[in-house]
């Protein structure tokens, strides 16, 4: 293979600032999936991912929600099941152009497709994905400590995204 021809991923800087421009101003959307990147780069960073992995991982924190805006105004509401079945084409539309690896392109859409399932975790990236959303999620939503506990003890795998857990929520 030609090196010259081989995709080069973006900066993550590049995909933060095309992601806010998408956000048009919603201010609610962008530090919610500021955040969401933010615990999932910390955790894959402390679980010790591989530099592909762990691209792959931080774009699709940026871009788990992308489907939001379509959701609210297609059907009312942004259901998380809703965001995971409308939002993988918005990913590939989305990165199209940005020189991402289209296998990268693909993981991607396929974590935001799945930002919400809790079954079948295939991979670390799926995983922390989970992990980072549910902090947010829970923190934003002011989720009662039980709850907290139970994702605590039956969905959390990672022992970096196990101890921010307990420390953000004081477990």
């Amino acid at each position: 293979m030609n090196p010259e021809k081989e995709a080069k991923n973006p900066r993550i800087a590049d995909i933060l600032e095309k992601m806010t421009v998408f956000s048009g101003g919603d201010i609610h959307d962008t530090e919610h999936w500021l955040k969401v990147w933010g615990y999932a780069k910390t955790i894959g960073e402390l679980e010790g991912l591989d530099p592909e992995t762990q691209f792959v991982l931080e774009t699709a924190a940026i871009v788990h929600d992308i489907a939001c805006p379509l959701c609210r105004e297609k059907y009312g509401n942004a259901n998380g099941k809703l965001q995971e079945k409308e939002g993988p084409p918005l990913v590939r539309a989305f990165l199209e152009g940005t020189g991402m690896a289209p296998e990268a392109v693909t993981r991607v859409a396929f974590l935001v497709g799945h930002h919400h399932t809790y079954e079948g975790v295939d991979g670390s990236d799926w995983q922390i994905l989970l992990e980072a959303d549910y902090i947010v999620n829970a923190s934003e939503g002011g989720y009662a400590p039980e709850k907290i506990r139970a994702f605590l003890e039956g969905n959390a795998k990672t022992g970096s995204g196990k101890r921010l857990i307990r420390e953000v929520f004081r477990l």
